[in-house]
Order: C-alpha cells, then structure tokens, then sequence
C-alpha cells in the first residue's frame, strides 16, 4: 500500500528443535507458492522475498529426497518472481548445491576459535568472487560489528566483485516488544481482521478420533449383525430339527393307524370268512338257503 509492502512473520519455535518436521514444512510451503503463483520470468524485483532464520534447520537431518526436492524447488521458484534468503551463522550450513543458486551474499564477521573454525573460514573464503583487493579469510575475521562482505548481481548476471560494507543500522529498538505494544501494531494492520480471528478448526486428532469412532461403531454393527445372523441360523436350525422330529411321529402314527386298519380289515374278512363257513355246513343241500348263502358268499369272494 502506497508503495510499501507487507512484513509477515511465521513463528515456528514449537518445530525448531524438530529439523525433518521444520524442513518438510518450509519445502510444502515453497512447493505451494511455487505451484499456485502465475510465472513472472525475469522481474525487474521480486513481488514476494522469503527470508529463513536459523537456515541450517532446513537441512539438518533431511533426506536426500527431501534436498532434490528443494535443490528444484529453489532453482525453479525464482521464476515466479520470489526471492529466498537463507539466514545462518555459517555459510557452511547451507548445502553447496543450495548456495550455488543464491546471487545476493551478505557475511558478517567469523571467528576463528578452534582448528575446525579456521578451516571452515577458509572453505567460506572461497564461496566469494576472487578478489585483489582483499583476502577474504583475513578480512573475513577482522569486520566489526554492522561490517558484512557483500557481492551480489549485476544486470547482467555477473558477481559483483567483494566490498566490505557498513551495514546501515536499523531503525528500530534492539529490545523484546512489551505485549501491550504487540497488541498495538497487530490492532493497526491491515490483515489483522483476516488472520487475527480465531478459527475452531477441526483438528487433525478429532478427524482421527471421530473415523476411529466411526470404524469402531461399524465393527460392532457388523459384530452385531453377524451374531443377529448366527442366532437366526441356529434357530432355523432348531425349527428344522423340530419339524423333522414332528414329521418323523406323523409318519409313525401313521404307519400305526394304517396297521390298525389292516388289522381290522383283516378281522372283518375273517368274521365273514367264520360266518360262511358255518352257513356252508349247516346248508349242505340244494335248498333255497343254501342257494342264497353260496351266492352272498361268491359275491363276498369266499370259496
């Protein structure tokens, strides 16, 4: 707004001391700007300049997967017209295949305490343009405070040669801001009714919490469906074996009743068997009765 930009400060201090979570973060963060931002080609500035503090956390204990990623990441966003600037007490931090695509080199004093902080001055002495004007791994060590080496881009691409400069200072107070005064610069910013509201969110652990709820309902529906279904199969299973049962004493009362009526058939036939023979022996001549008997008895079937 009215030619100035907007300063924005991510605090991640609760993933500082978690060096994959911190660059996983910072490679996602880059990605998205990469993958959403329209291309910009060469600009004469950049609309959009990420500054890194604590730079060498981004590369701690990452992955070679995760540095091809942002070794692509880097190389590639600057068309999108963004900047990135690493931040660290040592140049050493950043990976060579990193500080190789970096144009703007800003290094403050090093000092030499031990044999290892000599030897890693004078790999840093080297990451800067040949100069005759210095040597670097004495100048190195001997800036004071606010003094930086500075060797950035001209335009034509080409390193500008080395110069010790004084850094102007900033105009500020070099003092922790009280929170009365936090509160007053958020209430004057022009973002803070957008990202000073409180959101709710759903978290991440009551997604989880309300999927595992659900699973586990549908585990014990299922569990209950599937003992609704075994006490139904047992029961159609008694009830078969009941029938069975029933089905198998109708066919033994029957059996039963029907020799009770064989029996009682062949009782009758006897009876009239009995009967015709004494009505043959008592009618042994031809009279009329006797006639009548033989012809009951033939009709009957009895001999």
């Amino acid at each position: 707004k009215n030619g100035n930009g907007i300063i924005s400060i991510i605090r991640l201090m609760d993933i500082q001391a978690k060096p994959i979570l911190f660059s996983t973060f910072m490679l996602s963060l880059m990605a998205e700007i990469y993958n959403t931002f329209p291309e910009e080609g060469d600009s004469e500035k950049p609309k959009l300049c990420i500054f890194i503090d604590e730079a060498h956390l981004v590369f701690d204990e990452a992955s070679d997967a995760l540095m091809d990623q942002l070794e692509v990441i880097i190389k590639l966003i600057r068309s999108k017209g963004v900047g990135i600037f690493f931040c660290t007490q040592n140049p050493t931090d950043v990976p060579d295949a990193i500080l190789s695509q970096l144009g703007l080199k800003v290094q403050h004093a090093l000092r030499a305490f031990t044999e290892k902080d000599r030897t890693a001055i004078k790999k840093a002495a080297q990451n800067y343009p040949i100069t005759a004007f210095y040597k670097t791994d004495e100048i190195i060590t001997q800036m004071g405070i606010g003094e930086a080496l500075v060797s950035a881009l001209n335009e034509k691409g080409i390193p500008t040669p080395l110069a010790v400069t004084i850094c102007r200072a900033p105009l500020t107070r070099m003092n922790v801001l009280e929170d009365d005064e936090v509160d007053e610069l958020v209430k004057k910013s022009l973002i803070a009714e957008k990202y000073n509201e409180e959101i709710d969110r759903e978290s991440a652990y009551e997604i989880l919490a309300r999927k595992i709820a659900k699973a586990a309902s549908e585990e014990q529906q299922e569990k209950k469906s599937a003992d609704q279904d075994k006490e139904l199969a047992e029961l159609q299973k008694a009830e078969a074996k009941r029938m069975a049962v029933k089905q198998k004493e109708i066919e033994r009362l029957r059996k039963i009743q029907d020799r009770e009526e064989r029996g009682k058939v062949a009782a009758n036939e006897k009876l009239w068997k009995d009967i015709a023979r004494q009505a043959t022996r008592r009618t042994k001549d031809n009279s009329l009765f006797g006639v009548l008997a033989r012809g009951i008895l033939g009709v009957l079937g009895v001999k």
